[in-house]
């Protein structure tokens, strides 16, 4: 025998997806988003890192990490990542090391981020030369 609806629940099949298909969308575009940042955060970190061993190097200096360092990023990401690319000397525990520090928008919405700034930095240790 034939299960037939109530006239009440007429239509009620699509309120309910469109409130579960809207909350799933919501929860997929946040994992997408979370990734996007992580991805971010984890290239200028290798950036920076790879741009203090480049300049850690006996024949190089610290603006050649520098330089090493936006290459790196605008391959990876995007030259608006590499606006803000710094490089100096520091001694950490006596020994003489390179670092390159990057800092750039965090990308909130989408590649468009608000005013808050995510700095990462990267050390090597200085040959002798």
């Amino acid at each position: 025998m034939p299960v037939r609806d109530h006239p009440a629940e007429r239509g009620s099949a699509v309120v309910d997806f469109v409130l579960v298909a809207t909350l799933l969308s919501l929860l997929m575009l946040g994992v997408l988003q979370l990734g996007l940042v992580l991805h971010v955060r984890n290239t200028l970190v290798a950036a920076a890192a790879e741009g203090a061993r480049y300049a850690a190097n006996a024949d190089r200096s610290p603006a050649d990490g520098v330089v090493r360092a936006r290459q790196v990023i605008t391959t990876a990401l995007s030259s608006s990542f590499a606006e803000d690319v710094s490089a100096g000397l520091d001694s950490v525990d006596g020994m003489p090391t390179v670092y390159v520090q990057v800092q750039a928008r965090l990308p909130l919405v989408g590649l468009l981020g608000p005013a808050r700034r995510l700095v990462v930095r990267g050390h090597a240790l200085a040959e002798a030369g």
